[in-house]
């Protein structure tokens, strides 16, 4: 049997961690556990265990995971991750998003859009922040989830992304900020008219404005299908009765 096809093999790693199989795939050769997006799972081989990871999991105390509950739940900016565990290969995609594995080494947090992220290594810490002065203004709710330590992040882009340098000020649609330096000062800017900012908003309204040194990497598209479409449904079951929130503020 011949075809161009039988090309895309998959990439063959001997040790755990992240290669790109493609431009638009992620493989994960998994000894031991790390953490995915909902959804973005399209294969896998081995003995691999898939398990919901709630809001309350990850670095920090009680207090802040509780805190990051309340914020995801109210906002949907977080990310309805499962912990993947076990022995094999993983793949993940994102409707044919371009995927790119970003390095941290501990030196600097990265903030990311929470519909940009596809997967992370378990030796990261993860939490989700107000972004800039959102809550200044009125029904504004602008979380990114912000991942620090050492290890991989796998992210994606609607499109081949411009990385910009913030040495002058920079302006960015939410919709189409992935990801950017976490040292940076962020500033909501809005623009004529008014209106609640529910999630993020289009650019026309308002605008992201970046200072500092560092970086913002930006996306071709505001696009927010695949996976992202996901998250109004997690973070509803999240906060329905039989959900951890609802669990945790019911026994209150």
């Amino acid at each position: 049997m011949r075809s161009e096809i039988f090309s895309n093999a998959e990439q063959q790693v001997a040790a755990p961690g992240f290669v790109l199989q493609n431009s638009k795939m992620l493989k994960a050769t998994v000894n031991g556990e790390f953490f995915a997006r909902r959804g973005g799972m399209v294969a896998y081989q081995g003995n691999v265990r898939f398990e919901y990871q709630g809001a309350t999991s990850g670095s920090g105390s009680m207090k802040d995971k509780l805190m990051r509950a309340a914020k995801s739940a109210l906002t949907g900016e977080g990310v309805p991750l499962m912990r993947v565990s076990g022995q094999g290969e993983v793949f993940l995609a994102d409707d044919a998003s371009d995927v790119f594995i970003i390095d941290l080494d501990g030196s600097d947090a990265l903030s990311i859009n929470g519909r940009n992220v596809l997967a992370f290594e378990s030796t990261l810490g993860y939490d989700i922040k107000m972004v800039g002065n959102a809550g200044a203004l009125a029904g504004a709710g602008l979380f990114n989830t912000v991942l620090h330590g050492t290890g991989r992040v796998a992210i994606t882009s609607r499109g081949t992304p411009v990385v910009l340098q913030t040495n002058q000020p920079t302006f960015v649609d939410p919709n189409a900020a992935i990801c950017w330096s976490a040292n940076l000062s962020v500033q909501l800017v809005q623009s004529e008219g008014m209106g609640a900012l529910f999630g993020r908003a289009s650019g026309e309204q308002y605008q992201m404005n970046f200072a500092g040194p560092g970086f913002v990497v930006v996306q071709p598209s505001e696009n927010m299908g695949g996976i992202g479409a996901q998250q109004a449904g997690a973070q509803q079951s999240e906060q329905g009765p039989g959900g951890m929130l609802g669990q945790f503020l019911g026994g209150r």
